[in-house]
């Protein structure tokens, strides 16, 4: 078993890089853990930023200057922001206000519904266990209603909040787009300059997560459009809120798509009824998430990011209970530099260790 152990050490931390490189992820991580609010403006900045890169190499393969092509990616990241503010997010409150106003009528029906159950299911569940059940959930909705419909002097510091992320990121995205090789070359000051290792493992993470940010949000916007043209089309009830809601669930895949359905299933429901429309729905939103799951990713991603449904599944719990919503909403580009990490570690220490003992050879020699 030592044995076993020794040859892991030697594998992994037998070269001097590599245990530098470990010391400073766990600095990372211990930062992220302690910090993490300190720093979500410039971490959100680093994923936009990731996001925007792509166009500006694109540009700049076009034959345009570095800070011309940076200007016209910000400002089409500005006019972003706008249109999400002034025309998509005004839609999606008035719908979420609507959704809410009509939460409990939805409640009542539901409960009339499933009333006959206790008839037919004597024996695991009876009509007093069901009233208390729809009470709770009546009054747990009527709640969360009001919390979303009222406004008071305690949503001020969130609002404060909001407004210096709208300004801030912004700006720190600018920056990172147009000073990124000086911000890198600043950091490499405080590096070995000899780092086969770190190079490595730097050019598969920055690979693998720029491309699953690009493309995870190419996801985002297509599944979020078609979705809402199906929708509309269909004449479903609150179509921008729940076709933002499953563009949003891809970000989490499996979990996310499964989650989502249910309150599709069940707008469509209390808007119909078990009627043709209802099946249409569902038919046309399974269609959805079978081209998005076996056509889409596969176009999108190929194999920049081929991690197995157990590892995302994996992910999603172990950053979850780290970090909340965010570490969920962050768990596959995490895991995806866990397994870059993983990938290059390995291989970039054994190239290493035999440009060591060429060196070694060539100085003997001579």
């Amino acid at each position: 078993m030592l044995k076993i152990f020794q040859q892991w050490l030697d594998r992994y931390f037998s070269n001097e890089e590599a245990l530098l490189l470990l010391l400073l992820l766990a600095a990372a991580l211990l930062a992220i853990l302690t910090m993490g609010q300190v720093l979500a403006p410039m971490m959100a900045a680093m994923v936009i930023a990731f996001l925007m890169q792509g166009m500006v190499t694109r540009l700049r393969q076009w034959g345009m200057g570095h800070n011309l092509a940076v200007t016209i990616a910000f400002v089409v990241l500005l006019v972003s922001l706008g249109a999400l503010l002034l025309f998509i997010m005004p839609i999606m409150w008035n719908q979420l206000v609507r959704f809410f106003n009509e939460l409990p009528r939805m409640v009542i029906e539901g409960q009339e519904l499933l009333m006959g159950l206790p008839e037919r299911y004597p024996q695991f569940l009876s009509e007093r266990q069901l009233e208390q059940l729809f009470a709770s959930m009546t009054a747990e909705i009527s709640g969360m209603g009001q919390r979303v419909l009222s406004f008071s002097v305690t949503n001020i510091p969130m609002l404060i909040g909001l407004m210096i992320y709208l300004i801030l990121v912004p700006i720190l995205v600018f920056f990172f787009l147009k000073d990124s090789s000086l911000i890198m070359a600043w950091c490499a000051r405080f590096l070995p300059h000899h780092r086969p290792v770190m190079a490595k493992v730097w050019q598969e993470m920055n690979q693998q997560f720029a491309n699953y940010v690009r493309g995870k949000v190419i996801e985002i916007v297509i599944v979020g459009a078609v979705s809402y043209v199906a929708f509309i089309c269909l004449g479903l009830n609150y179509a921008a809120l729940l076709a933002i809601a499953v563009g949003l669930s891809v970000v989490i895949p499996f979990i996310g798509a499964a989650v989502v359905t249910l309150p599709v299933a069940l707008v469509a429901y209390f808007q119909w009824g078990w009627s043709a429309p209802f099946i249409y729905l569902m038919l046309a939103y399974t269609i959805i998430q079978v081209l998005d799951g076996n056509v889409l990713v596969p176009l999108l991603f190929s194999e920049a990011v081929n991690l197995h449904p157990v590892a995302i599944i994996l992910a999603v719990l172990v950053f979850g209970g780290l970090w909340g919503f965010w570490g969920v909403f962050f768990a596959i580009p995490l895991a995806t530099l866990v397994k870059a990490i993983l990938y290059a570690w390995p291989i970039a220490v054994q190239e290493a260790s035999l440009v060591q003992e060429r060196e070694k050879t060539c100085e003997a020699a001579e």
